[in-house]
């Protein structure tokens, strides 16, 4: 992530928070203010990488968000909200999906020289939740088969050949030490056993020195955040050969 102006940020944290408790009469301002900080947790999750954002920081996706709201809030049909049966949540789908909209439409202009009609990003983005997709289902279809059957490694059926566990093994551990920390790699490989026999999350708390009465949940917790950057991070090439 970009480094951000920390006093800038600070400033506009207490700005907030001041703001939320004042008694606010005006509805229009009141439904801005209230809806701020649904425009921080969309912004937070745009990666800020230079290659993804261009030279926009946190800062200046919040920024772009709030811009996106304020429209937002002078389009909004309050009948169709009254009308709706759960009001609360039509309008924040209302708001998000514009506060999106505004964030991303700030990174395509400052992410670099070249623009690209907004419909074309619009199919890459598409493609990308497919990419996205087929990564998941190869990681859940992978760690769950290991989970539900030891002496299977991977459900998917292969007309041609059985796989070879200790490649695929071999080719799982390449990934993952590319893609993980440390001990992220250390949980999945002794979770699910891929050079070595399947421990426990207790054992492997044990064997990592992680302490506390919860350390358990923490080994789990770790387990699922590993899986969830394979995800995030793995292009689809790498794993199509074996859908």
């Amino acid at each position: 992530m970009k480094k951000y102006n920390i006093q800038n940020y600070v400033r506009y944290k207490n700005d907030l928070d001041k703001s939320l408790a004042r008694d606010i009469q005006n509805e229009r301002e009141k439904t801005i203010i209230e809806n701020l900080p649904l425009v921080e947790t969309i912004a937070r999750k745009f990666s800020t990488s230079d290659q993804a954002s261009g030279v926009l920081s946190i800062n200046d996706l919040i920024q772009e968000g709030s811009i996106g709201l304020i429209y937002a809030v002078d389009r909004i049909d309050w009948d169709t909200i009254t009308d709706s049966t759960d009001p609360e949540r039509t309008l924040k789908s209302f708001l998000s999906k514009r506060i999106k909209g505004a964030i991303r439409r700030a990174i395509d202009i400052n992410r670099g020289n070249i623009r690209i009609p907004e419909h074309k990003l619009n199919d890459m983005r598409k493609n990308s939740e497919q990419e996205k997709k087929t990564i998941e289902l190869f990681f859940n279809s992978i760690f769950s088969s290991i989970d539900n059957d030891e002496d299977k490694f991977i459900q998917i059926e292969d007309k041609t050949k059985e796989y070879n566990i200790n490649i695929m093994n071999k080719y799982l551990l390449g990934i993952m030490e590319a893609h993980l920390n440390i001990k992220e790699y250390d949980v999945l490989r002794m979770s699910y056993g891929l050079d070595c026999d399947k421990m426990s999350a207790k054992e492997i708390a044990d064997k990592l020195k992680i302490e506390g009465t919860a350390a358990y949940v923490r080994i789990s917790q770790i387990k699922r955040d590993a899986i969830n950057k394979l995800i995030e991070n793995v292009d689809p090439a790498q794993v199509v050969d074996f859908m």
